[in-house]
């Protein structure tokens, strides 16, 4: 097999999921009516946090940026696969490859870092409520929104520039976007040092987010049992289990995609664990921060009301 020059500027052949053509269909209106939801749900939750004043907590802060988060990278893949699964066309240009995985990367990384600030929000909401204004301040909560923004911009230049500048052995990728372990794995080269570079970076990303995240909800629970009522101690557990089992489906397919050595990588198992991060934790996250919330449900009644009244 012959050499394959990225700088050349060729583009790229998706392979997306043709070789499961009997799932096709399914896929591309599975997809479909969850792109759709997402941009509703999440789109929602924007323009709630900003119309209604009850809702400018850091808290709300922190979710709309998690929606935003969720709507653009999203959007970076989705409507590539829904063409691709339709078979009109199954390239991408090599410019608008870089571009789709250094976006993706930055964003998916934001979003790592993202949770672990809003469990850290929960940790000092549950655990330290005299002093949560004091410790969740505006400043705080800006320098950590824009920190999650720039570091995972800084790890997507980083990693995106170390695997374009490979050599690769094929411009057919196995995948339905331009991902970083596909490029590893049609690497004409050894990967070990890049690899080992890229595992570093992964690592913090991904673990010290998991990491703290786990920490922040073992403090929580404890603070929930020591809740006298029942009926609250139930619901208090109901809400964070549920805010956990997202955090699972996205940190553990993010794991197994980005932290398991290349060779033990598989293609076709990985455009369907892909599925989990790209299409369905960008609906959950709406529905499960918010499904419970008397005041987001307020909120959109109050908005529905005026809008009603308008009419």
């Amino acid at each position: 097999m012959g050499i394959f020059n990225t700088s050349s500027g060729k583009g790229f052949i998706l392979v997306g999921f043709s070789d499961f053509p009997q799932l096709e269909v399914f896929l591309f209106l599975f997809i479909l009516v969850f792109y759709l939801l997402t941009l509703f749900g999440n789109t929602t939750i924007i323009a709630l946090s900003r119309l209604d004043l009850r809702l400018h907590t850091p808290m709300y802060f922190f979710l709309s940026h998690l929606s935003f988060l969720d709507l653009c990278y999203t959007t970076s893949t989705v409507p590539q696969l829904l063409i691709n699964l339709c078979g009109f066309d199954r390239t991408i240009s090599y410019g608008g490859c870089v571009a789709q995985l250094l976006i993706f990367l930055a964003l998916v990384s934001t979003e790592c870092l993202l949770l672990g600030v809003m469990a850290f929000d929960r940790y000092a909401a549950v655990c330290r409520p005299l002093h949560y204004t004091s410790i969740m301040h505006p400043q705080l909560c800006q320098t950590l929104a824009i920190s999650s923004w720039i570091s995972g911009l800084v790890n997507s230049v980083i990693q995106t520039g170390l695997v374009m500048a490979m050599p690769l052995c094929s411009h057919q990728l196995n995948h339905f976007f331009c991902e970083m372990p596909i490029f590893l794995k049609l690497a004409c080269e050894d990967t070990e040092g890049t690899e080992a570079k890229m595992f570093v970076a992964r690592t913090i990303i991904l673990i010290f987010p998991a990491t703290l995240i786990l920490g922040s909800y073992g403090h929580i629970a404890r603070a929930i049992l020591r809740i006298k009522s029942m009926a609250g101690r139930r619901k208090a557990f109901g809400t964070c289990g549920s805010h956990l089992i997202v955090v699972s489906l996205f940190y553990g397919s993010g794991i197994y995609t980005y932290l398991q050595p290349i060779h033990r990588y598989s293609e076709n198992e990985g455009k369907f664990v892909a599925v989990f991060y790209t299409i369905l934790t960008p609906i959950l996250n709406p529905l499960i921060y918010t499904l419970r919330n008397k005041d987001v449900k307020g909120a959109l009644w109050k908005v529905l009301g005026k809008g009603s009244d308008l009419g």
